[in-house]
């Protein structure tokens, strides 16, 4: 069973109620967006997008190797759901490449015989069994096709943007569970949204963050724990296990064969 911490977190903020404004479109090199609007990010060169949400600022308490922190966090936007293995493909099979600017260096991951979860299912499911360092590099090409500047939240930001989300009822309403999830992941737009119109923040995949204490760690839990598991102060770190049956010496560095219960989503700073 994975090692989970639930650290004591506390909010400070201003109400979120009305951060949810008129959805723009952005397309590469485009104005950005006022800082309180969501936004629609196009793909150059495909039909796909990324649906990015505010979130606003504040402070939360968080668990570190020094002790209890009080970590700030400014204004971001962050990826209304799981990054889908369809917005995942254009960047691994290089479906972008013929909208590439001349000289363009994108670092992409090795392609895989067979995808960590294929019998899941694919178009729309959120891209699993993916690596830390692959999830920053996607990040890496998106920033540099997009013009802005995408990443993956810290701790304190996921966490954060977790906490504000959580509505009255923060049962098992909408929350891909080991109870619920028939052992298999679900779309990334099939829950309903949170108070930020994010989705999935909890269950479905754990998401990696940047850790408190600078190591990887994926957060929320996901849809192979049980329900009492999955938190917003849900963490796990790597183990050997997750990628026990790649054949390759040395293991890939972008893929983890054997945990499929693994995603992420990207934030932007403002």
């Amino acid at each position: 069973m994975p090692d989970f911490i639930f650290p004591i977190t506390r909010i400070h903020t201003k109400s979120v109620a009305a951060i949810l404004a008129t959805v723009v479109v952005l397309l590469p090199g485009s104005a950005r967006a006022a800082q309180d609007t969501a936004y629609v990010q196009r793909i150059a060169g495909t039909t796909v997008s990324l649906e990015m949400m505010p979130v606003p600022g504040g402070t939360v308490q968080m668990t570190t190797p020094a002790g209890a922190q009080t970590v700030a966090v400014l204004p971001f936007w962050m990826a209304k759901t799981e990054i889908p293995w369809d917005l995942y493909d254009v960047w691994v099979f290089g479906l972008d490449q013929q909208q590439a600017g001349a000289g363009q260096v994108v670092s992409r991951p090795t392609r895989p015989y067979v995808l960590p979860g294929e019998e899941f299912g694919h178009e729309g499911r959120p891209a699993i069994g993916v690596s830390f360092h692959a999830a920053t590099e996607f990040a890496r090409w998106l920033s540099a096709h997009t013009g802005d500047s995408y990443r993956i939240a810290t701790e304190a930001e996921w966490e954060h943007a977790c906490r504000l989300g959580l509505r009255a009822d923060t049962s098992a309403i909408g929350v891909w569970h080991r109870g619920n999830a028939a052992d298999r992941t679900h779309p990334v737009n099939a829950s309903a949204p949170d108070a930020l119109g994010l989705r999935d923040m909890r269950g479905n995949v754990a998401e990696w963050a940047m850790g408190q204490d600078g190591e990887p760690v994926a957060k929320g839990g996901a849809f192979t724990d049980r329900l009492d598991e999955i938190d917003c102060a849900a963490r796990r770190k790597q183990t050997p296990s997750w990628n026990a049956t790649d054949p390759q010496l040395p293991k890939s560095r972008w893929w983890l064969p054997d945990a499929v219960f693994v995603g992420f989503r990207v934030i932007r700073v403002r």
